[in-house]
């Protein structure tokens, strides 16, 4: 499955999958996000790295309760895990 991210001037941004992951393709010379590519890519990347780690730690038992952007552009989350106590 691609991705594509639609701009006006008709040159999409495409994240396209090659059977193992997704590439970005994109003409530089024709981005037009309010933002440089390398934000984009870098915020992308962080985003990808906060699901993983909810991902994960909910196969060990954890559960999401925040997650939170802060104004410096950095994420907070916190999980938590309740010991479950047999008898």
């Amino acid at each position: 499955i691609n991705l594509v991210i639609p701009q006006s001037n008709g040159y999409d941004v495409e994240f396209c999958w090659n059977g193992q992951e997704y590439e970005l393709v994109v003409d530089m010379s024709f981005w037009e996000q309010p933002y440089p590519i390398e934000s984009f890519v870098d915020k992308i990347a962080q985003q990808y790295a906060g699901e993983v780690i909810i991902g994960e730690s909910q196969k060990i038992g954890f559960q999401p309760i925040k997650y939170q952007q802060n104004n410096d552009g950095s994420n907070t989350l916190v999980l938590e895990r309740w010991n479950q106590k047999t008898s």
